[in-house]
């Protein structure tokens, strides 16, 4: 009753409040949400009328009417081909800032100059629309895109979901950082996840991936989650896919030998036991076999002159900068001459290519003594993709001077002033050296590690080595021990010895992690002067390869045919094996899995394709499994028109 009561009978409602007045900026202008989204919404208008339109029965003589607007769209018309974006896969009229283009404008009667007048106008920043914009605040440098359909908007979906505002989005240095952020998801639900661990049952291998283009059109076909799984080779492809794609030149760097130091010391830390045995506990610190990175080329209008041109851009979770996983734009120039002051992560990037590998003996009592410094094995080779062949190009002499030379003690000064620390002991010069020189070895091979003595004294000299044989993966992280060996070499006054260490096939073969690698560390003490003697060594173990052959007239939409073959080469069964192939222009991405391959096996893989474009483009195919990775093939072909 007291409900029906509350109905018949409702409490009267509260009078409306005052409506508040729109919150207004200090520049007298309604402040509303920043515009941070390409999201097309409905039909992107290539013309509409504006102002008013003239009254009265038509036709009239007087009034010039439009007929047709063409913005000369086609990828063999003038726009597209000035502005070097012919190659994108896309419908709409793509330009580049700062760069005049042509519109075609059709009236009903030819035009009087003197007399006619009209207006073009251009909305630039209305969230309604569709906007291609690239960012191109950078000198100039020619290179050349070859981007399949939906790239562009995946690129430009990894800026909305980063909330970029648009007026941000012609800033490159607010672009890339962004972007290297956003290219891994530490924090921020990017685009990839990276995996470290070996385990990859719930993704791709990082060693699958043949291209960026399914990663980016899966990430932005799920609107925003995450791919799995990247390491830094993957998420340096991407971000090069991503740079190139927004008119930002951009190159994929490979360092050799990369330390990752996050306390800014310069050094790697090893410790040995008082005999000069490796104590695998206590070293935690470790050098990357190579680590990648992207370079791009922009202005530094934020930096001194002088700083501009390629700047160090990192997508790789490393390190937060700004309290987010990312890392640059770094000026290579102020790397290189140690202003590592400036933005952004300058020291890191400095870290990976100065530090010295420091080894130190551990004394009963805890104390450490630094026995050998080597401040040549970290950042022994930088190199970079050479300029139209698929050649290496060696770029170390722009990140550092030569080691021992004058300005290179003047740039490690300068450092030091900014925070950086070197370890300045003075050693004296070990008249017994070792070596291990490089080896070609093939999986499943059995080999000898040599090791390379060399006495420059005029005594004879008596070594106690230990020779440590570990899987590594590329990061320079241990995963399991497949040789030690303690030999004593006794060397004659001024005498070279070389000693062998038999490493078997069915020692690693199972216990490879990718990238196959294995790092040989031989340390060890001169009986007769305790000093310390090191070498270090990484050997890689080399797959087999697949076979890709094409077949067909090689024209544009023709149908052609590519076979990839394979022989499992080992006495065991490769099971669960995922192929991969696809080829830029030519091929779309295709995927097949076998459940076995048997010991002796051969496979064949046979799919068609139709080129969409002419050019000299690649056809790329890998092979996965959990006992195999890391295994590629590929072969280059002209396609004509």
């Amino acid at each position: 009753m007291a409900d029906q009561e509350a109905r018949e009978n409702p409490t009267p409602a509260a009078p409306p409040a005052a409506a508040r007045p729109k919150r207004v900026s200090h520049r007298g202008r309604t402040a509303g949400a920043k515009v941070s989204s390409n999201q097309q919404e409905g039909k992107v208008e290539e013309f509409e009328p504006f102002m008013l339109l003239p009254r009265g029965p038509p036709p009239l003589k007087e009034f010039l009417d439009i007929w047709d607007v063409d913005v000369l769209k086609q990828p063999q018309e003038i726009n597209k081909q000035g502005h070097h974006t012919h190659l994108y896969s896309s419908d709409f009229l793509i330009v580049r800032r700062t760069l005049e283009f042509q519109i075609k404008i059709t009236f009903d009667r030819p035009y009087k100059p003197a007399e006619d007048k009209f207006a073009v106008e251009f909305v630039i920043g209305d969230d309604s629309k569709d906007l291609y914009n690239v960012a191109d605040d950078y000198k100039c440098c020619s290179f050349e895109l070859s981007f399949e359909f939906g790239v562009l908007d995946a690129c430009l979906f990894i800026m909305d979901k980063a909330d970029m505002p648009l007026s941000n989005r012609g800033d490159v240095i607010k672009v890339t950082r962004v972007a290297s952020a956003m290219l891994n998801s530490r924090d921020d639900d990017g685009v990839l996840v990276g995996n470290w661990s070996g385990d990859y049952t719930y993704g791709v291998p990082p060693t699958s991936w043949t291209g960026s283009v399914e990663i980016l059109l899966d990430y932005a076909g799920s609107r925003g989650t995450p791919v799995c799984y990247a390491q830094c080779w993957v998420y340096a492809a991407v971000f090069n896919t991503f740079l190139r794609c927004l008119g930002i030149p951009g190159r994929v760097v490979t360092n050799f030998f990369s330390a990752h130091d996050n306390d800014g010391n310069l050094k790697m830390d090893i410790i040995l036991d008082e005999n000069g045995k490796l104590d695998r506990n206590r070293t935690k610190d470790s050098i990357w076999n190579y680590h990648c990175w992207n370079e791009c080329f922009m202005a530094r209008s934020d930096l001194p002159s002088g700083f501009g041109g390629w700047q160090v851009v990192d997508a790789t979770p490393q390190e937060t900068s700004d309290g987010m996983f990312r890392c640059g734009p770094a000026s290579v120039a102020a790397v290189k001459h140690g202003q590592i002051c400036y933005p952004f992560d300058a020291p890191f990037v400095f870290a990976e290519v100065n530090s010295d590998v420091i080894f130190y003996r551990r004394q009963k009592d805890g104390t450490l003594e630094v026995v050998k410094v080597n401040p040549t094995h970290v950042g022994r080779m930088v190199l970079t993709k050479a300029v139209l062949h698929d050649g290496r190009r060696d770029i170390t002499d722009q990140y550092k001077f030569p080691e021992g030379s004058p300005e290179e003690r003047r740039v490690l000064e300068k450092a030091e002033e900014f925070g950086c620390q070197r370890e300045k002991a003075s050693l004296p010069q070990s008249d017994v050296e070792v070596e291990i020189p490089t080896l070609d070895v093939r999986v499943g091979d059995n080999f000898d590690v040599t090791l390379q003595f060399k006495n420059h004294s005029d005594q004879r000299r008596t070594a106690d080595v230990y020779v440590t044989g570990t899987v590594v993966y590329y990061t320079g992280v241990p995963s399991a021990e497949v040789v030690f060996k303690t030999p004593k070499v006794k060397l004659d006054p001024l005498q070279s010895k070389d000693e062998k260490v038999l490493v078997r096939g069915e020692d690693y073969m199972h216990k490879l992690v990718e990238q196959a690698n294995i790092h040989f560390i031989a340390t060890g003490k001169i009986k007769e002067t305790g000093q310390i003697i090191t070498a270090m060594k990484v050997i890689t173990i080399h797959n087999p390869k697949l076979i890709v052959k094409v077949t067909g007239s090689p024209r544009v939409s023709e149908e052609m045919y590519v076979s990839v073959e394979f022989t499992n080469p080992f006495k065991f069964n490769l099971e669960n094996v995922d192929l991969r192939m696809e080829g830029p222009g030519i091929m779309p991405f295709k995927r097949k899995q076998y459940s076995l391959i048997a010991p002796g096996t051969s496979i064949t893989w046979t799919e068609t394709f139709s080129p969409r474009r002419a050019g000299s483009t690649k056809l790329i195919a890998s092979l996965d499994c959990a006992a195999l990775r890391q295994v590629y093939g590929e072969t280059e072909l002209t396609i004509q028109q």
